[in-house]
């Protein structure tokens, strides 16, 4: 059973094989192929329209299946290598180890928003950016050069406790747990995080940085952590609901599977704070 554990525990001999892997599926093209699915449905998930992977009550078990793919196809360049989580209200900081350059290495340069340390750096030739939003080839961050600081623990706590998964009108307006993980409502969990990075972050093409997926697994934990704390408050909408993906609906890409199939993550993956 694949643990996912938080970045923060990660050996160094851990840190290295994910990193391999990373840069394996990138060197392949593989890797790429997730950043342009990713693309293509922030664009095209409208509120007025259909909607799957944002903006929408599929958002949770939409990501939760493409982290399962990537995960899966990491492990198919390393077996023991598993998606590790960042938990952004504890290691809220520029100086937090996975910006540390035997990782993920850290902000960009002022100039051009530039990584210049670690291995997905442009200097090592391991990280082409191909498929962009403009024409700089290279990874860029731009850590906290916002202004917004990330989420705290208390507002993790306040979207814990809300006790309905989602409502209509089932967009970025919803009130309810999703649409505040999101972070098109209240104080904007998820949305925040990928604007505190910056650079590609700020994009459609955010799996760029190999630090979307530590993000995005944190908030499936999260999601997970909701679901337990309110058993009886599951996926909405159930049946009939246009534009959206219902609880027995199949989800694009994919098309054969559906967000109940995906409630139980313990199928798949546990956290190492079960």
């Amino acid at each position: 059973m694949t643990v996912r554990k938080n970045q923060a525990n990660l050996t160094a001999d851990e840190k290295r094989r994910l990193v391999a892997a990373l840069i394996e599926l990138k060197r392949t093209g593989r890797y790429d192929g997730f950043v342009t699915t990713h693309n293509a449905f922030i664009l095209g998930d409208t509120d007025n329209g259909e909607r799957v992977g944002h903006r929408s009550p599929s958002f949770l078990p939409w990501h939760r299946r493409f982290l399962l793919e990537f995960e899966r196809a990491l492990q198919s360049v390393d077996a023991s290598v598993a998606l590790p989580y960042w938990d952004w209200s504890a290691d809220r900081t520029t100086r937090a180890a996975l910006w540390g350059p035997d990782f993920l290495g850290g902000t960009g340069r002022s100039v051009d928003g530039r990584v210049t340390d670690g291995p997905f750096a442009a200097s090592t030739g391991n990280w082409p950016i191909s498929v962009r939003v403009d024409t700089r080839t290279y990874l860029r961050r731009s850590l906290g050069g916002s202004g917004r600081q990330l989420p705290t623990p208390a507002e993790v706590e306040s979207v814990l406790a809300m006790s309905t998964y989602d409502m209509a009108p089932w967009n970025s307006a919803s009130d309810g747990f999703r649409n505040h993980l999101e972070g098109w409502r209240g104080v904007n969990l998820h949305n925040r995080v990928h604007v505190w990075v910056g650079g590609q972050m700020g994009t459609g093409v955010s799996p760029n940085d190999p630090v979307f997926w530590l993000h995005h697994a944190y908030v499936d934990k999260l999601w997970a952590e909701w679901q337990h704390r309110h058993p009886n408050s599951g996926y909405l909408p159930l049946a009939g609901t246009p534009d959206v993906v219902d609880r027995g609906e199949t989800m694009k890409p994919w098309n054969d599977s559906t967000p109940a199939d995906l409630l139980d993550h313990t199928r798949h993956y546990t956290f190492d704070t079960a």
